[in-house]
């Protein structure tokens, strides 16, 4: 997979761990997690700049970037104790919204056929649509759950003309024939801005509980 490099930052990886790249199957044959840079914000209906967080978070740390992150709780290595990999970030043209989002979806979908957990680092909040969509690709529609914490419910069908965007990336997840399974669960909603019918009851019918 093409690497975007310094476009939206420093080509490093996530706390220093190896990176493979999702065009060479063998480079991430064996991994545990798949972690997937998904830089794209043209979902968002108000506030655009999440495209960089994928920096942010590979970067903030005052710790070296080796690899190590043991916890003295847990008494556990997780990034040695599994196979953690960095495949870089997905080509997500910003002014195409439909190209970017099957662009991430098809990069998901690797990660999980080859039997790996991707971890994708975003973005806005569109990008949940094909994470899950590609997730319940491979392990089958309606068996995959979305534990979705937001202060909106993001349950709309159409937003601007589109149905992949940042206020319906549940709203299509969870239609008839996509991937929300019945464990699905929503919390922390402080505002909804739709009828109650429809940011509660609707996505309750469909999803499982909401909070």
């Amino acid at each position: 997979m093409t690497r975007y490099g310094a476009q939206y930052g420093p080509d490093v990886t996530f706390l220093g761990v190896p990176p493979c790249d999702l065009d060479d199957a063998s480079s991430y044959a064996d991994a545990d997690v798949v972690v997937v840079g998904a830089p794209f914000d043209g979902g968002t209906s108000h506030r655009p700049g999440t495209r960089f967080g994928l920096r942010a978070i590979r970067m903030t740390d005052y710790l070296g970037h080796d690899g190590s992150r043991p916890s003295l709780a847990m008494r556990t290595g997780g990034l040695k104790d599994l196979r953690v990999l960095d495949a870089g970030d997905v080509e997500t043209p910003p002014g195409d919204i439909m190209k970017a989002l099957a662009g991430l979806e098809a990069a998901v979908e690797r990660v999980v056929r080859a039997g790996a957990i991707p971890v994708v680092l975003g973005g806005d909040h569109s990008i949940a649509f094909p994470d899950a969509t590609a997730a319940a690709n491979v392990l089958g529609h309606g068996r995959v759950s979305m534990i979705h914490f937001d202060a909106h419910a993001d349950t709309g069908n159409i937003e601007f003309g589109a149905l992949w965007a940042t206020g319906s990336r549940c709203g299509g997840s969870s239609s008839p024939g996509r991937c929300a399974g019945a464990a699905s669960s929503r919390s922390g909603w402080a505002a909804t801005g739709r009828p109650r019918r429809r940011s509660t009851g609707w996505p309750r019918s469909r999803c499982g509980p909401t909070g």
